[in-house]
């Protein structure tokens, strides 16, 4: 998978995770993206290790809830991180 198509599954990862996961993460729509493209990353790196799959083709439903699963781990440890910081 390319570049960009990576990019652009992590960016959807990222916005179907936030739907999965709604709350206050902070940092808007922007950061939460962002997070999904690491997510999307995660996802394929820990999908490799335990499942022995990655992110090979964009239409792939691995491909897609190994991205998902990520930005979800990903938003869950930044919802963590950012819990107890004042806006």
């Amino acid at each position: 998978m390319g570049f960009f198509a990576f990019l652009i599954l992590g960016l959807i990862a990222g916005a179907i995770a936030k739907l999965i996961l709604p709350g206050k993460q902070g940092g808007g729509w922007f950061i939460t993206l962002l997070l999904g493209v690491v997510g999307a990353f995660l996802g394929g790196w820990l999908g490799s290790l335990i499942f022995n799959v990655g992110l090979n083709e964009f239409w792939s439903w691995s491909t897609w809830l190994l991205a998902i699963a990520g930005s979800i781990i990903v938003l869950l440890i930044y919802g963590l991180i950012t819990r107890n910081r004042k806006a």
